[in-house]
């Protein structure tokens, strides 16, 4: 008998969905204070995960959801990145 692999469930921050973990993308924040978008899901540090939607980005700019989250300011350039991320998906 096969046994089906459990799929690791994060929620959108922004949202507030249960999505699996391939389906969001990870911002996180080190101990410098420093915010990135992990790609690799692996680095260390504070994370949020947002959806990887346009609009759920567009929104946790607009709401500051993330700032709330990792406890720091975010800076434009990680919402640039966001977008460009997600508009290469699509």
């Amino acid at each position: 008998m096969v046994r089906q692999r459990k799929v690791p469930l994060r929620k959108c921050v922004v949202t507030q969905e249960m999505k699996p973990k391939q389906s969001l993308i990870r911002i996180v924040r080190n101990k410098d204070g420093e915010v990135s978008v992990d790609l690799t899901g692996k680095m260390n540090g504070r994370g949020a995960y947002v959806s990887r939607d346009l609009q759920t980005i567009l929104k946790a700019e607009k709401s500051n959801v993330l700032a709330r989250h990792l406890n720091t300011e975010i800076d434009s350039s990680v919402y640039e990145e966001l977008k460009q991320l997600v508009d290469s998906d699509e």
